[in-house]
């Protein structure tokens, strides 16, 4: 299902994102996608809920947004969803953050905790320590693998940039036409030389921001619950996941608010790019939605 597209002022120019649903009544969905990611990686869970307004940016440094100009952190991010919100006239949002869009999620309910109805976290939010002995330049590379790659590379069509996800371990052999549409809508440019919209730069400042540091992880703690948690037990590769078991009861400990979701035999994209793996979060993500109204229509 294709979006309906937008523009939002934001600080340095123009937001761009799509939304679905437009009409739907009740409150809306503000979905924030991944590191190099766009709106197109909603398509699926906006599919599935068709009774609800679903608003997706591409942020800063990304998609149809990706010549903004920095800065480019976690707390920009967040400003620039308050403006689309302004934007589009929504006053509160149910908001659903994957991967380092979770962590905007958080930063944005720090920074704007009356526009938030809900947080649901989708393999991402949690701090993920950085590797002893990496050097900060590297850790980018180390994070996301062939998805930085090709922020470096150019292709001489369309045909050709398929050809280098359908290779990718995490996307490949569950190849759909969700992913195939997200595939197609990264590229910009002309033939011979189409590339990923991708801004290198933004990636690699939000890359340095997902250890907890920066008063992040005390922003995490002190999110109002529930705070769902859904964890894909394969990473960005189809191997070893994002994060550890241990990890995710190290933050559980730490965080009583917070619900773990285990989502069986999906990987870091596919958690949200197939339907076995959408439908496993739009249930919860439906529930909590009507939680959060019969609470407001009480108050």
């Amino acid at each position: 299902m294709t979006s309906t597209p937008f523009t939002a002022p934001v600080d340095g120019g123009a937001i761009a994102g799509g939304q679905w649903h437009a009409d739907a009544p009740g409150l809306p969905v503000l979905a924030v996608h991944g590191i190099t990611a766009s709106h197109r990686a909603w398509d699926l869970l906006a599919d599935g809920l068709p009774e609800r307004r679903v608003i997706a940016p591409d942020l800063r440094g990304r998609g149809r947004s990706n010549r903004l100009p920095a800065p480019y952190g976690l707390d920009q991010h967040a400003d620039d969803l308050a403006a689309v919100l302004d934007a589009l006239g929504v006053e509160r949002a149910f908001v659903v953050g994957h991967s380092m869009g979770a962590f905007v999620t958080v930063r944005f309910a720090e920074r704007h905790p009356d526009r938030v109805a809900g947080i649901v976290l989708v393999d991402g939010g949690l701090p993920i320590p950085a590797p002893h002995g990496i050097a900060p330049e590297d850790l980018p590379a180390l994070l996301l693998g062939p998805a930085l790659e090709r922020l470096a590379m150019t292709f001489p069509d369309r045909s050709a940039y398929a050809g280098f996800w359908r290779a990718h371990p995490a996307l490949g052999p569950y190849w759909n036409d969700a992913i195939a549409d997200y595939v197609d809508y990264d590229l910009v440019g002309e033939a011979p030389e189409l590339r990923s919209s991708a801004n290198a730069d933004a990636v690699a400042v939000n890359a340095l921001e997902l250890d907890g540091s920066a008063g992040y992880a005390a922003a995490l703690a002190a999110l109002p619950g529930p705070v769902d948690f859904f964890r894909a037990p394969r990473g960005l590769q189809d191997g070893a996941p994002l994060y550890a078991e241990a990890l995710v009861a190290a933050e559980s400990a730490r965080m009583p608010q917070l619900v773990v979701h285990e989502v069986d035999d999906v990987n870091h994209y596919t958690i949200l790019m197939t339907a076995p793996g959408t439908g496993s979060v739009i249930d919860v993500i439906r529930t909590r939605i009507q939680a959060a109204e019969t609470q407001e229509g009480a108050s």
